[in-house]
């Protein structure tokens, strides 16, 4: 078996010739084949030096052909360039060229139209098959050490679908981030292309794809709920102008945690307008606590109850809807095939249970973050990406933060937890359900606390006060399974440690980088 390798500039007449005569010997003799490779005219003195100073040959036109020993391992044997080929053609073939030289200048141009071509599909190909760049903020939350091992397993974005990791975070938490990128090196997983960090600011998202923002690490303390809800600002400012400057035009952000999701989630809304529609906030948290609270007192599986629904404030005053609830495969009388399911409030005939232990229960959770540790967190920030990119389970009712658009009579212009589904790489608002109508008074209840929140954090009022109604209106029958999980003491939620108000972006001590003016 002989084979030849013939490089040569894409616009190389003398290429052209060489290629053309190559084919017709590769076609007519059995034992006899080629390879080729062109490369554009301004790198191909580079690309020939290299080939001959790494095989230790002489040469410096267009083309250059050498032999392949395939019985030794591939050896090349330099045969030289265009007359050597065809002096070694008609010597040892009895076959020569007769092409004209206008034919080997059309030719060689259509080669290098080719060539260009070729590059661009390659370059095509190489974006369809780039890693998803994912980012977390915070990394060193415990958070974020949990939810690598499920986003590199692959049952997030799929098996096929290659990621790159990059924890953000301050310049204090490098080394404890170090030690987490061998952790992650170490799962060997088949979908992680890379892992990284970053603690230079004007580095930060740089052609991210996906944003997880974990809650911030805090070292300052403040006396205020007033204080604490402002100092959310300048962090959220910077993500958003940072966001804007240097992630994909498509980027999706994901806000987590249990501290001020809801207002979180807005004020990045508002500092990076243009992606404002790609950015939403974790409810399968609170969902998942309610959902654990009712499988005890059944004693069933949590995963056996579906379509609970948390209207408003996720890390706040939320309400839990039972309404839609169902519960599957319940061991009873009444028994079905696995799709079989039942109401679930007529399975807890205790309606007093409902209204009070569960009620407090969940408030205590919810008001306090108790049991809402890394574990949780990072499997419902986890779901709630698999669900964007992959749809939510056929039928199921998700609970997810979204901006409203009026929905429900909900107020515009906030953030707030109500029943989605998501398909085809978003969400869709189900304003269809039956009998999930909720009261004026009701409504207002659950929003002002939001709306408060908001105008406090941007300055436009100076002190929040919690919603107090000069009477309490009945409620009425269809709204009695509205489970009000209402935290009255703000302050129970605030963290024990956190930022005072900035003057500048400056608080960001750690991160290096240049600092961002407010």
């Amino acid at each position: 078996m002989v084979k030849f390798v013939i490089a040569g500039r894409a616009d190389c007449p003398y290429y052209a010739k060489t290629e053309l005569l190559a084919d017709y010997l590769q076609k007519n003799l059995p034992d006899f084949r080629i390879h080729k490779i062109t490369q554009r005219p301004e790198v191909w003195e580079d690309w020939l030096k290299d080939v001959c100073e790494k095989n230790k040959w002489s040469h410096k036109n267009s083309p250059i052909i050498w032999r392949e020993l395939l019985d030794r391992g591939g050896k090349g044997l330099l045969l030289g360039g265009y007359n050597e080929f065809l002096e070694h053609a008609q010597l040892y073939y009895d076959v020569t060229s007769s092409m004209t030289t206008e034919l080997m200048m059309v030719i060689a141009q259509e080669n290098l139209g080719a060539h260009i071509e070729k590059e661009q599909e390659e370059e095509a190909l190489k974006t369809c098959i780039n890693p998803l760049q994912v980012w977390i903020t915070s990394a060193s939350a415990p958070a974020c050490y949990n939810l690598i091992p499920i986003l590199t397993s692959g049952e997030v974005f799929g098996m096929h679908t290659e990621i790159s990791i990059t924890l953000f975070d301050n310049k204090q938490a490098e080394e404890y981030l170090k030690s987490l990128v061998v952790e992650t090196q170490n799962l060997a997983s088949p979908v992680l292309r890379s892992v990284s960090i970053c603690t230079k600011v004007e580095e930060a998202f740089c052609q991210a794809h996906v944003i997880v923002v974990l809650d911030e690490s805090t070292d300052k303390e403040v006396s205020t709920l007033e204080d604490c809800l402002r100092s959310r600002v300048p962090l959220c400012r910077l993500y958003g102008y940072l966001i804007e400057k240097n992630a994909h035009e498509s980027v999706r952000v994901i806000v987590g945690g249990k501290t001020f999701v809801n207002l979180k989630t807005v004020l990045l809304m508002r500092f990076a307008p243009r992606i404002a529609h790609n950015i939403i906030a974790v409810a399968l948290g609170v969902e998942g606590e309610a959902k654990a609270i009712l499988a005890r007192k059944l004693k069933t599986a949590p995963s056996y109850i579906k379509d609970v629904i948390i209207w408003d404030n996720i890390s706040g005053n939320n309400y839990v809807d039972l309404r839609k609830t169902r519960v599957y495969r319940y061991e009873s009388a009444i028994w079905g095939p696995l799709r079989y399911s039942r109401p679930l409030l007529n399975l807890i005939f205790d309606s007093e249970w409902v209204k009070r232990e569960f009620v407090a229960t969940l408030k205590n959770l919810t008001a306090t973050g108790r049991q809402f540790g890394g574990i949780l967190a990072a499997h419902s920030i986890a779901t709630t990406l698999k669900y964007w990119y992959h749809g939510s389970p056929p039928g199921e009712i998700v609970s997810l933060g979204i901006l409203s658009e009026g929905q429900f009579g909900i107020p515009k212009g906030i953030i707030f937890s109500m029943p989605v589904k998501f398909e085809n790489g978003t969400w869709v608002v189900l304003t269809d359900l039956k009998d999930i109508e909720i009261s004026e008074q009701i409504m207002t209840r659950m929003t002002s606390d939001l709306i408060q929140e908001k105008l406090v954090a941007l300055g436009d009022k100076i002190h929040f006060q919690p919603y107090q109604s000069e009477h309490e209106d009945p409620v009425p029958d269809e709204e009695k399974n509205l489970v009000m999980s209402d935290a009255a003491d703000f302050l129970n939620r605030i963290p024990q440690t956190t930022f005072e108000k900035p003057q500048s972006l400056e608080f960001l001590n750690g991160f290096e980088g240049k600092t961002v003016e407010s």
